[in-house]
């Protein structure tokens, strides 16, 4: 089992993110604030605009921070996203970003099941 993040892991991932000098890899998305909401709660209800990220879903930024920290041979190995909905789409691109020239032979034998996970 897999410890939970501390506040120092919250903030290495803000780095890894949102590098300091440096183009963004994620978008920081914006708080809606709706008055229908807040008159219906009696209280203040903001929503967080995840539409607006990479791929549609915040599961790009968790995707981005996982693949950033691969050690060299855990990038030789690849990753495989057991999905087909947005957090495939966003460990796909986390690829892209990561990894921009890729294996193209390797990943199409993956995806035609002709090589194993550790191949």
């Amino acid at each position: 089992m897999t410890a939970l993040p501390t506040y120092d892991d919250v903030l290495a991932a803000e780095r890894r993110l949102f590098p300091a000098g440096e183009p963004s890899q994620s978008v920081r998305t914006p708080l809606i604030r709706h008055a229908g909401l807040d008159a219906a709660t009696g209280g203040r209800v903001l929503l967080k605009a995840e539409c607006l990220q990479r791929v549609g879903a915040f599961k790009f930024r968790g995707a981005y921070n996982a693949l950033a920290q691969l050690t060299s041979e855990e990038r030789r190995r690849g990753v495989i996203a057991y999905s087909s909905g947005n957090h495939a789409q966003a460990v796909a691109l986390a690829g892209k970003i990561e990894h921009p020239l890729g294996d193209a032979e390797r990943v199409g034998k993956a995806v035609n099941g002709e090589v194993g996970l550790a191949d």
